[in-house]
Formats: C-alpha cells, sequence, structure tokens
C-alpha cells in the first residue's frame, strides 16, 4: 500500500484494515490495494466502503439487492431511524443482471439473470471470479437450484468451495429426483456428491453462511409437507462435503407458515417464524446459545402479536436482521418492497421508505450484511483444466439425462 493511498483513508481504518492482514500476506495486499480506486466510477470507494471500522454504533452496513442491481446501504437504528444509500455497486467488467446474492463473509455469490454463468466477488478489493456451470440452472427456463458458498481452513488461507443442488422432493419416491455437486475454486472442478437426502429444503428458503459452512430450516423427508415446513435445522459442512444431522428448531413450522434464518455478527444463528397473514398475526425470534455439529440451542429473542398494531399488519419478507440490544428485527415490508420495516417490542413498528429509481421492478429485493473483507478470491492458474473421473462423467451423464426428462 502506497503512502498517498494511506494519507487518503482514515487512521483508525487502516489499523482495522492492516490488524487482520498476516504480515506474510501483506505483499498481495500492497499488489491488491490499488484497485480500491478502480471502483471510484459510481462513487469514492473509500467514502463508500468505511465499513464497520468506522460505522456508528447502532447502524449496519448492508448490502441491498434491487432492480437486478446491488447497493451499499446503511440503515442506522439509533434515535430516528434512517436508511441511506452510499452507492451502487459496480466491480464487475461488465453490467449484469444479478436475480440472487448470497454473503459469505464479505464474498458475495451472484446469481444471474440473464447469464448461465455464476459471478464471485469481493467489492472491498474489486476482485471477481466467474465460473462456468456444466449445464444451465434454468431448465425450462425456472431456476430450482439452490446455492451456497463456503470455506475449508487450511493452514494459510481459506479454501472456497461453491454448493448447488436440486431436489425434486414432491414426486413420488419413484420418481424424485435430486443432484447435489459442488465446485472447487482450487482444482476449478464441478463433482458430484454422493449423497441419499433424508431431509428436504424448501427452495423458498435461503441458506445462511456461518464460520464457512451453511445452515438450512428443513424437515424429515418422510414429513407431510402440507403439515410441515420446516421443523429442524441442518448444515452442510464444505470440509467434510457432507450435510449433518436434522437438529431440532423450537417450533414446528406449518405449511403456511414462514420460516427463515439470519446470522448475528458471524457468531451465532438467528431463526423467524411469521404466522400467515390468513392466521392470527405472530412473529417469533429465536438466536441460539449453542451451536456444534449434533447440538443446537434457542433462546426466545422476541414475540409480537397482532394485538400490538391497529389495521396494518406488518410482514418481513426475504432476508432479516436483528439488533440485540434494541430488541429489534428488520427487514423488507413483504407488502410494499420500496420500505424496510422495524419491529419490535411492545407494538413499535417504524417504516424506512426507499427513495430513488432502482429498475426493474420485478426484481425480487433482497438484503445481506456486509462486512468489507481482504479475503484473496482465487483465480484459475491459466493451464490445462483438469480432466474429470470416468465416475464423474458417469454420474453426471446419468444424472444429465434424468434431468431432461423432468
Amino acid at each position: 500500500m502506497t503512502k498517498t493511498m494511506i494519507s487518503n483513508l482514515p487512521r483508525d481504518l487502516v489499523e482495522e484494515i492492516l490488524s487482520r492482514v498476516p504480515l506474510k500476506s501483506m505483499r498481495k495486499v500492497r499488489l491488491t490495494c490499488k484497485k480500491w480506486n478502480d471502483l471510484s466510477k459510481s462513487q469514492s470507494f473509500r467514502k463508500m466502503h468505511i465499513g464497520q471500522a468506522a460505522a456508528k454504533e447502532g447502524e449496519f452496513q448492508m448490502i441491498m439487492l434491487m432492480g437486478y442491481n446491488l447497493y451499499l446501504t446503511s440503515i442506522v437504528l439509533n434515535g430516528d431511524p434512517s436508511i441511506e444509500h452510499k452507492g451502487k455497486l459496480t466491480c464487475l467488467d461488465k453490467q449484469v443482471k444479478i436475480s440472487q446474492l448470497y454473503h459469505c463473509e464479505g464474498l458475495l455469490l451472484c446469481i444471474l439473470k440473464e447469464d448461465s454463468r455464476f459471478v464471485v466477488q469481493n467489492p472491498f478489493l474489486g476482485q471477481t471470479r466467474w465460473i462456468e456451470p456444466r449445464y444451465s440452472h434454468r431448465p425450462n427456463g425456472w431456476d430450482r437450484f439452490i446455492y451456497a458458498l463456503g470455506y475449508v481452513n487450511k493452514e494459510s488461507c481459506r479454501s472456497y468451495k461453491f454448493l448447488r443442488f436440486i431436489d425434486y422432493y414432491y414426486n413420488a419416491p419413484e420418481k424424485q429426483f435430486f443432484w447435489y455437486e459442488i465446485y472447487d475454486f482450487d482444482s476449478d472442478l464441478w463433482t458430484t456428491l454422493d449423497v441419499t437426502p433424508h431431509w428436504r429444503i424448501a427452495y423458498c428458503n435461503p441458506g445462511v453462511s456461518l464460520k464457512g459452512n451453511t445452515y438450512w430450516c428443513a424437515a424429515g423427508r418422510n414429513v407431510d409437507v402440507d403439515e410441515v415446513l420446516a421443523d429442524c435445522l441442518i448444515c452442510f459442512d464444505f470440509t467434510s462435503e457432507r450435510f449433518g444431522s436434522l437438529l431440532p428448531l423450537p417450533f414446528s413450522g406449518g405449511h403456511t407458515d414462514y420460516t427463515t434464518l439470519s446470522c448475528v455478527r458471524e457468531e451465532k444463528l438467528a431463526l423467524i417464524l411469521q404466522h400467515d397473514e390468513s392466521n392470527p398475526y405472530e412473529l417469533d425470534l429465536w438466536i441460539t446459545t449453542k451451536i456444534e455439529t449434533e447440538e443446537v440451542l434457542w433462546s426466545k429473542f422476541l414475540r409480537v402479536a397482532t394485538a400490538g398494531f391497529d389495521s396494518y399488519v406488518p410482514f418481513i419478507s426475504g432476508s432479516f436482521f436483528i439488533d440485540e440490544e434494541k430488541k429489534v428485527a428488520f427487514g423488507f415490508d413483504d407488502h410494499n418492497r420500496h420500505r424496510v420495516i422495524l419491529i419490535g417490542e411492545a407494538g413499535y413498528f417504524r417504516g424506512l421508505d426507499l427513495v430513488g429509481d432502482f429498475g426493474d421492478q420485478r426484481c425480487t429485493p433482497d438484503l445481506s450484511s456486509y462486512v468489507p473483507s481482504l479475503v484473496q478470491i482465487k483465480q484459475p492458474e491459466g493451464r490445462e483444466r483438469k480432466q474429470e473421473s470416468d465416475l464423474e462423467k458417469s454420474r453426471y451423464d446419468e444424472n444429465m439425462s434424468r434431468l431432461n426428462s423432468l
């Protein structure tokens, strides 16, 4: 990092950044930090990415997906709550439409609307990696795949992997189809996972990354889907490339209930249950007090009932986040996708309207927490790609045949 660059940054931010970098990695940081200025095409990257190091108390730095674009957004809960757009993220070489967003400790996995490829980016360093699938993720034009980005801790670095799977569990047992595959950033290869799922994960229920692994709300495969949508938690371990046991949720979510997960300070999970509006509205929130491979413990964080509101019944759509101190949950309003709503104890409710033109409104909006990261995205080495094994070719051909028949 040059003296000029350091002089242009606040001292506390420089100290925060450098404190995260191992000495042996400092040279790489010096080589890549020049890219920060490349992102100033929209707004000053440094101004946009002061991040957690200089964030005010009660302020959340978020990535917002709106109109198939990504925006850096600040949500402040202290005093009079407010929402502010810092700017549009433009670290991709070309303009693309992003339809889905997944976050893993500063890295973003983007599923594209009009491109069969996937892209992983670190907006803080301006790094990207494009990933070629072996086949389209939109059979018959509809994306029914579930995605996750995670990593394996190695001695000197993290080894990233990308999981995607499709699972038609609604069919009769003899007609069910599932295909779980994983992409390794180091080998640049896709591999079919040898799994026989005893679980089912709803397509509409995105996973949450925590400490390199991904968690979903799930249910037993043989449980009636019309009765129970989710009553368990399941984890995919990117080190072993295996799913764990089904661990109990603190409730049994029915088919008309809405359940989803969130990550709290990269340390624990939060869980929300919202009853369908046709039932008496209730919102329940839990956070984990212990989470291990074979055990999870929950503590009730917040409960909101219909009696706390008058005529308008708020409903959080998509991702949600919590402030433990203020006992507040927030996320997009299901009734108005241009509004972020805050819900708390004793009927507390605030709506923060988004101001501006966010393009195509057919895009389902989403929020993701964001902490700037200095993690380097490994690029393909440029040499000839490794060949798949005969077993993998056989598995691929068989699954493609069955997928096409669907």
